[in-house]
């Protein structure tokens, strides 16, 4: 089965706890408390969600993070893309730059458009689900 990363989950987790949180800054403290995540390994995964664009950061005694954006503008795709990367599902149908690879059986291969649909349909349910979603009730 395909699996995602703990990195993925724990980057998931904190986007919904600062999509539930919108109104105010939330500090890494905080949210690895909250969200039971070990700060240190946060504190890598925010960096790389904030360097993406999907978070900013205000420095201050009441600094912390935020959403870059509104809640019904986040894609879960995004997240997943920053995180694990844009790589296909197998190596024949893209490489970490989305560029597709040159298989030797490329154009007899039987199996290369069950994998294509497959990634495309995954691709599409994580594109249709946003942080507003996932945080209402």
């Amino acid at each position: 089965m395909i699996r995602i990363s703990t990195k993925t989950q724990y980057g998931l987790r904190a986007m919904v706890y600062l999509a539930k949180n919108k109104k105010k800054t939330c500090s890494l403290k905080e949210i690895s408390k909250a969200e039971k995540i070990p700060f240190d390994y946060l504190e890598k995964i925010v960096s790389r969600i904030e360097k993406s664009g999907l978070i900013e950061s205000k420095r201050g005694s009441h600094g912390g993070y935020f959403l870059a954006r509104s809640p019904s503008k986040v894609k879960t795709g995004e997240i997943v893309r920053v995180l694990e990367g844009r790589e296909g599902l197998v190596s024949c149908i893209a490489d970490k730059n989305g560029r597709k690879r040159n298989c030797p059986l490329s154009k007899k291969c039987l199996t290369k458009k069950f994998w294509l649909r497959i990634q495309n349909s995954l691709e599409k349910a994580l594109n249709s689900i946003t942080l507003a979603n996932l945080i209402a009730k």
